[in-house]
């Protein structure tokens, strides 16, 4: 027998690689995040994590516990819906980053809809600073994006490092201007991006903008520039930029779960939305192999 608590905060360390961040979730003592962690393990007889005074990180057995603790957990808050009569109902504007486009977001999704037919979805894709201003305006009740730095609100689903992309065939010359490909403002990344360009000191211009994923994507394919990615979200046919390119560190980057300020109808279909989320959160990345983070040129000069 897993129990669900230990499972819940299984979940929750995997996510956030944070015993501390873990025990801030779910509103628990780091001693009880640590208590449910190795009763989970004794139960298993494996050891699902390594961990040191610095890091968390999930062992083999630890990622093979990450589907089976989803669907324990799904079955589980299925049963409870059901035997306790409780149907959700009203209509929910739920907010997510354009950054989730290509991951298995959908699926979760999905499984909200099937489990709650009554409750009426509203999905909206913008940047995360869109988001966050809507959510302020009180246009949305649940939002999916990046935080800001130094931003406290919100709960954290997942973080991620942040990382230069592009084309293969990309080259980046030292003595000219990078070429950007960024979402118009108020996009957190494009923020990133610049603020470490002028820290560095290293010259820039902009090649391409556009508020869709997409649009970026095709611009960093063609081999226009480079843009900043979450590491675990690089797409398909990009690669990210080798260290030699000399291009500055952009830090990392938190995903959260903000709730609207305002109490609404939906706060339960809110609440629900937000608790599938967060046990599903392994699968908010992209889907397939993981990304190419390697130097794979032939030749000098040449820039992943």
């Amino acid at each position: 027998m897993y129990e669900p608590s230990q499972l819940r905060t299984f979940l929750a360390v995997a996510q956030t690689l944070s015993f501390t961040q873990a025990a801030r979730r779910l509103g628990l003592r780091q001693s009880t995040v640590s208590q449910h962690v190795r009763r989970l393990e004794d139960a298993t007889g494996r050891t699902l994590f390594t961990r040191d005074t610095h890091s968390v990180e999930l062992t083999e057995d630890g990622e093979a516990m990450l589907g089976f603790a989803r669907r324990i957990l799904e079955v589980h808050e299925q049963a409870t819906a059901f035997f306790t009569g409780t149907r959700l109902r009203g209509r929910l504007r739920f907010g997510a980053s354009e950054d989730f486009v290509l991951t298995r977001l959908p699926e979760i999704l999905e499984g909200f809809r099937h489990d709650h037919p009554e409750v009426d979805l509203e999905l909206t894709v913008e940047l995360s600073g869109t988001l966050h201003e809507q959510l302020a305006a009180g246009k949305l009740d649940l939002v999916l994006a990046k935080r800001r730095p130094a931003d406290p609100r919100g709960e954290l689903v997942r973080h991620d490092e942040l990382v230069w992309i592009g084309a293969d065939r990309l080259r980046l010359h030292a003595d000219r201007p990078v070429p950007l490909i960024v979402f118009p403002p108020p996009g957190i990344t494009r923020a990133l991006a610049l603020e470490a360009l002028e820290r560095q000191g290293r010259a820039w211009r902009i090649v391409c903008t556009s508020g869709s994923l997409n649009g970026l994507i095709a611009a960093a394919r063609a081999g226009l520039g480079v843009m900043a990615h979450s590491r675990g979200l690089i797409p398909p046919g990009l690669v990210r930029v080798p260290e030699r390119a000399g291009l500055p560190e952009l830090g990392r980057v938190e995903f959260v779960l903000v709730h609207g300020r305002r109490r609404t109808a939906a706060q339960g279909a809110a609440d629900a939305l937000a608790a599938a989320i967060l046990a599903g959160g392994d699968r908010l990345h992209r889907g397939g192999s993981r990304p190419a983070d390697t130097d794979r040129t032939s030749g000098p000069g040449r820039q992943p």
